[in-house]
């Protein structure tokens, strides 16, 4: 009970609290890990592809041990004991994990609805953590999330990892040093093409052998097992992730606070609509947002029947996820006076109007292994990582007001300082949700 208390205390603390008036974060001293030279003791909360995906980037980092791993699901379960030999602890339970004393750090990678209670907990346990993106659920999670690790002063990598990536601070320099003029228009884009049956709809069943139903469900409402809700594709379920916006937004919407400079809207309006796939998803096929920034408009797009991004094509160029000829269904674009920069996970190019300015370009890899790497680095280092929970604070939310903004059907206009919608109280209550029992502790 004690632990409950503390959670709901954090949690009711956090929707007053401005996320602003928190004191700054300070480099962590190297006595809060085992040292530079020391083994530092790894726990894996949530096993699947991504989880294994950072895992095994993070243990390539020297004197780094998963020496405890949980997950819901036998399957996972076995693979990463597999891998992480038989001195690795097994758990159904984190929570039992986190009582583990000789443990340093968790890696948390389960399904978002999952991200808050272990979260916390771990903070209050005093574990460093990396934690996947979005931070948590809703935003009550986030400013939750955000209070306890900063109350902790452990060490948070948010699983963010364009953050890691070598082209963004490129960008950032060309577009803050006047390259393509005044920007005053930013578009972010995640296409994909699902249709016409998205994910079908498939009937519910028995959940598979060994796994706890309930459990995984968590503080998410009561449904029967159904394979489309489980695994990666929870995806497409509200009950469990908040859709494509904050599922690959994330990335690129925190992207464009760095390069930009402001990290939170003045007003979010939206709209959304399930046009025409067949499947018993509740993730539209089609989502608009538009933020107000206080120097610039960006807009976000999100589609589920269509992967054809906008942008330019460069002959040699490599483009995220790209499946075909002019293809780019991720990204964003810097709308300038004298140009328009296309940036993705993987590169960046600029394309002038006529000859007002240069063309450049750039292509990198992916940045998952030096994100990976750089939270053990930071602990060891006693500085901040690159991707901070500050910067996971805002860019989670920022993917979250534009849900709110659809599903309340208003123009919202949100106060960053004390983090409230202002011009309709009522859609405030979506910034949290009545989380199910015993697991309503956030």
């Amino acid at each position: 009970m004690q632990r409950r208390d503390f959670i709901k205390n954090v949690a009711k603390a956090s929707a007053a609290v401005s996320a602003s008036s928190i004191l700054p974060s300070t480099a962590l001293s190297q006595s809060k890990v085992s040292g530079a030279n020391e083994r530092i003791r790894v726990g894996l909360i949530g096993c699947g592809y991504r989880g294994m995906i950072v895992a095994k980037e993070v243990a390539r980092e020297r004197n780094v041990e998963y020496v405890a791993l949980a997950d819901v699901y036998p399957v996972h379960l076995d693979k990463a004991k597999a891998w992480a030999g038989s001195e690795a602890k097994t758990f159904k339970d984190f929570r039992k994990m986190l009582e583990m004393k000789d443990l340093d750090a968790i890696q948390i990678t389960t399904p978002d609805h999952w991200h808050a209670i272990p979260a916390i907990m771990g903070a209050e346990a005093g574990k460093h953590m990396y934690l996947e993106k979005p931070i948590g659920h809703t935003i009550r999670e986030n400013q939750a999330i955000l209070k306890a690790v900063k109350k902790a002063g452990v060490n948070v990598q948010v699983g963010t990892q364009h953050r890691s990536a070598p082209h963004w601070p490129v960008v950032k320099e060309l577009i803050q040093n006047g390259h393509i003029g005044e920007v005053k228009y930013i578009k972010v884009w995640n296409n994909q093409n699902t249709y016409p049956k998205g994910l079908g709809r498939k009937p519910d069943s028995n959940p598979p052998p060994g796994v706890d139903w309930d459990f995984y469900l968590g503080p998410s409402p009561m449904v029967p097992y159904n394979e489309n809700r489980f695994v990666f594709t929870y995806r497409w379920y509200l009950d469990y992730c908040n859709g494509i916006i904050t599922d690959y937004g994330a990335h690129r919407l925190d992207s464009m606070h760095q390069v930009m400079g402001e990290d939170t809207p003045k007003s979010v309006s939206a709209v959304a609509h399930q046009h025409l796939l067949d499947d018993d998803t509740d993730v539209p096929d089609v989502l608009h947002v538009t933020y107000e920034y206080p120097s610039f408009i960006c807009t976000y797009e999100g589609l589920r029947m269509n992967a054809f991004g906008p942008g330019g094509f460069t002959k040699g160029m490599q483009y995220y996820n790209s499946k075909g000829w002019y293809d780019r269904p991720n990204g964003l674009a810097f709308h300038g006076t004298l140009g328009t920069l296309f940036a993705d996970r993987i590169g960046f190019e600029v394309f002038p109007e006529g000859d007002k300015t240069t063309r450049k370009y750039m292509n990198v890899g992916d940045s998952t292994p030096d994100h990976a790497r750089d939270w053990i680095r930071s602990m060891r280092a006693g500085r901040d990582p690159k991707a901070t929970i500050e910067m996971g604070h805002k860019g989670a939310t920022a993917c979250m007001l534009g849900n709110i903004a659809w599903q309340y059907g208003e123009k919202l206009e949100w106060d960053g300082e004390k983090e409230v919608i202002t011009n309709h109280k009522k859609a405030n209550r979506l910034l949290g949700r009545e989380s199910r029992k015993p697991w309503d502790l956030v």
